[in-house]
């Protein structure tokens, strides 16, 4: 079979460009140290709501005034509570959470000192 020199370039330049493409989507979706792949995005959003949800439905806790976020299942509680027993309530609730590996209470008790 003989084929033209520019008829040859394409057909490599459109192999070429789909190796690419296919090697971009397949990294693209992939997890690395610093970044989540898509699927651990969505289930570290799913344990978020989780502990959200955990946390509205405890009494102890004021949940309007804590922050939750998730990171490779590490869930990270942040913002402002009375006193330490909602603290720890809050810690503990997390932890009971589905999913979740591990808790990092950054919780501040509001100084009832003036």
């Amino acid at each position: 079979m003989n084929t033209s020199p520019s008829f040859s370039k394409t057909v490599v330049v459109l192999a070429l460009s789909g190796a690419f493409a296919l090697a971009t989507l397949t990294l693209g979706c992939a997890a690395t140290s610093t970044r989540e792949s898509t699927g651990e995005y969505v289930d570290n959003a799913v344990i978020t709501a989780k502990v959200k949800s955990a946390l509205m439905r405890d009494d102890t806790v004021k949940s309007m005034a804590i922050s939750v976020q998730t990171v490779m299942d590490v869930v990270q509680l942040s913002g402002f509570v009375d006193t330490a027993e909602q603290k720890s309530v809050a810690g503990s609730v997390t932890a009971a959470v589905e999913g979740v590996k591990r808790v990092q209470n950054n919780l501040i008790v509001k100084s009832t000192e003036n």
